[in-house]
C-alpha cells in the first residue's frame, strides 16, 4: 500500500469541488480565509509521514484542540471529570443550550462548546488565564515535538468579541455551579486555545499519541496510558463530529474531531494519525471536504475499525 499515491490521488480526485461548502463566518478572522483549499498528512505509527496538496498551509485548529485540552484535564483529575460533563453523543447543535437546561448545566460530552468549557474550566485550575494558555501551548509544543506553533491572538480577539452563545453557555453553566472560575477568564483561556495555529503535517504529529497507545513514537515520550488513549479515541468515534458523528462513523469509520477552521484530526488506531483541512463547512458545522477526503483514504487503506 503506498500512502504517498493514496495521497496524490486523494487531492487530485478533489480538485474539482474545492471550495465546497461554507466557511465559518460568524468568526470574523476566518471568513477571511481562501475556500479554494485543501490538504491532507498522514503520519504513520513508525514515524514517516506523506502530505499533499495544502499541507503545509496553517489554519486555526478551532475545536480540535478540544482534545487535547480533554487530554490534559484527564492528566490534571483523572475519572472524576465525568461528575461534570457526559459521554454521550449530544444529537443537537455543537452549540446549543437546550439540552444544558434538561440535565441540569451538566454538558452531553466534552467535545461540544459547554463541555469543552467545562474542561478548559478544569484545567484552569490553580492557574491565572495566561498560566492555562502557557501550559496548554507548551503541551502542543510537546506532542507535536515542534516548538514552532503559536497561538493568532487576531482570531482569539475576533472570537472574544463575537461568541455571545459561548458566554451564555458558560453563564448558565456558573449559575448550575458546573463553572468554577469566573466566566471571562475561562472563555479567555477558551478563545485561545480554539486560535492555536497548526498545519496538517503537524496536527498529524500531534494526534500520534492516540494512534499509538498513548505514546508518541517521534519522540518515545509517554503521553497517557494506553487505556486513556483508547478511551480518547472512543470520545471522538462516538462524539466528535457533533450531531454529525453517526453520520461520520457510518462512512468513514475512524475516530475523529473537526474543528470550524475546516481541520480534522483522525486516528487509526496502532496504524497513523491523519489531518485533512479545507476551510468549507456543511450543514452541520463540519468540513465538507475533509469528510469525503477521510472517507476516500478508509475505503482505500482498509483501516476503518469496523473493517472485518
Amino acid at each position: 500500500m503506498n500512502l504517498q499515491t493514496i495521497a496524490d490521488d486523494i487531492v487530485r480526485e478533489l480538485q474539482p469541488r474545492l471550495g465546497e461548502g461554507k466557511v465559518a463566518d460568524y468568526i470574523p478572522e476566518l471568513a477571511k480565509v481562501d475556500p479554494n483549499q485543501f490538504g491532507i498528512a498522514i503520519t504513520t505509527v513508525d514515524g514517516k509521514t506523506y502530505l499533499a496538496g495544502d499541507a503545509e498551509t496553517q489554519f486555526s485548529i478551532q475545536s480540535i484542540s478540544k482534545v487535547f485540552m480533554l487530554t490534559l484535564a484527564l492528566g490534571k483529575i483523572g475519572e472524576a471529570i465525568w461528575k461534570r460533563v457526559g459521554r454521550e453523543p449530544s444529537g443537537s447543535a455543537f452549540n446549543s443550550i437546550v439540552q444544558l437546561e434538561h440535565e441540569h448545566g451538566i454538558p452531553r460530552n466534552p467535545f461540544v462548546n459547554a463541555g469543552a468549557i467545562v474542561v478548559t474550566d478544569i484545567v484552569l485550575a490553580g492557574h491565572a488565564p495566561r498560566e492555562a494558555i502557557g501550559e496548554f501551548l507548551r503541551f502542543m509544543h510537546f506532542i507535536a515535538n515542534d516548538e514552532t506553533l503559536s497561538i493568532d491572538e487576531k482570531v482569539a480577539q475576533s472570537e472574544q468579541r463575537t461568541g455571545f452563545r459561548n458566554f451564555a453557555l458558560a453563564n448558565f453553566m456558573r449559575g448550575f455551579r458546573n463553572i468554577h472560575h469566573p466566566v471571562d477568564h475561562v472563555l479567555g483561556v477558551y478563545f485561545h486555545q480554539c486560535a492555536l495555529m497548526m498545519n496538517c503535517v503537524q496536527l498529524a504529529h500531534a494526534g500520534l499519541y492516540l494512534a499509538n497507545h498513548g505514546t508518541n513514537p517521534l519522540t518515545g515520550f509517554s503521553v497517557v496510558s494506553p487505556r486513556r488513549a483508547r478511551r480518547i479515541n472512543a470520545m471522538m468515534l462516538t462524539c466528535g463530529h457533533y450531531d454529525g458523528s453517526g453520520d461520520f462513523a457510518f462512512r468513514v469509520g475512524l475516530p475523529g474531531k473537526s474543528g470550524v477552521g475546516g481541520g480534522i484530526l483522525a486516528v487509526a488506531p496502532g496504524k497513523a494519525s491523519i489531518a485533512v483541512w479545507s476551510p468549507g463547512l456543511d450543514a452541520t458545522g463540519n468540513p465538507a471536504l475533509g469528510s469525503v477526503a477521510l472517507e476516500m483514504l478508509a475505503a482505500r487503506t482498509g483501516w476503518s475499525v469496523f473493517a472485518g
